[in-house]
């Protein structure tokens, strides 16, 4: 019996882990026909944290248009225009439409480093001449004017950074301060760009794999929900095709980074499998 059992535990684990992803894919909103940005700190913070959000994404039936801006060449190991060409292969291989779709931001303001934050009020100016040109400049009175831009949907990470790494941390205060000043003296208008963040969960949930999907999913279907335009939470979850997409991404693209412990997470995370993000409210940032 003893051998019954441990053949038909990872069957029924597998069998969970697949319902799960039927379930959120059924149940749970989409985004459709969205402007989507995916702001991250380093090359390879798409593959091995945003994976199956980016998967989901530019699903083409779902007519998004999504772009990746990277704040660094992530050159701490003076591999920056290896990671650079890198970035982009693993854009193109978790289906961006085109390489144009990946920019990297490559300034000393914004160094790859453990023990650097980076200032959020020049995070915000970068996105604000980025994606609202005409709001580049804080108004000092209040103006009639609807706040625009040229993207509907930011996605970060959360005031964590998933790693509790300080430029991950930066990018969430900094896409706040951005998302904020849209808005900024301007009363009545609702600001033109959604921001959702990455959830960081403890230890024990950052490395379970797929057995996190059914966690993921109890926890977010009760969660607070908002609905319509700008639905919260998200949940992606990815099955055997978009997890082995996902994997090769960083093993065949991201191909200066791996280190025995990447193989470590991309075995192991459940970030790999599944994302869950929470719409940011501007007037909590």
């Amino acid at each position: 019996m003893q051998w019954l059992t441990y053949l038909t535990l990872p069957i029924l684990v597998v069998t969970l882990w697949l319902y799960t992803v039927g379930v959120a894919r059924s149940r749970f909103p989409k985004l459709r026909n969205k402007r989507i940005c995916l702001l991250i700190a380093h090359p390879d913070d798409e593959a091995m944290f945003f994976a199956p959000t980016v998967l989901a994404l530019t699903e083409p039936e779902l007519g998004n248009h999504v772009k990746i801006l990277c704040l660094s060449s992530g050159d701490a190991g003076g591999l920056g225009e290896t990671r650079k060409r890198e970035l982009v292969k693993s854009g193109m291989a978790l289906g961006l439409r085109q390489e144009d779709d990946v920019f990297v931001v490559d300034n000393p303001d914004f160094p790859d480093s453990m023990t650097a934050t980076w200032d959020k009020t020049k995070i915000a100016d970068l996105l604000c001449s980025a994606f609202a040109p005409n709001l580049s400049k804080p108004m000092k009175s209040k103006g009639p004017d609807a706040p625009t831009a040229t993207i509907d949907i930011l996605i970060t990470f959360d005031r964590s950074g998933v790693s509790s790494h300080p430029n991950h941390i930066s990018l969430y205060h900094g896409a706040g301060h951005f998302i904020s000043s849209l808005i900024h003296n301007r009363p009545g208008w609702q600001c033109p760009v959604d921001l959702y963040t990455l959830t960081t969960t403890n230890v024990a949930r950052k490395y379970t794999s797929i057995l996190d999907a059914l966690v993921s999913l109890i926890a977010t279907a009760f969660s607070k929900k908002q609905k319509g335009e700008h639905p919260s939470p998200l949940l992606f979850t990815s099955g055997a095709a978009e997890l082995r997409r996902a994997q090769k991404a960083m093993t065949t693209a991201h191909v200066s980074q791996m280190r025995w412990f990447r193989w470590g997470w991309i075995g192991l995370s459940r970030y790999m499998v599944v994302n869950d993000l929470k719409l940011e409210k501007p007037g909590a940032l």
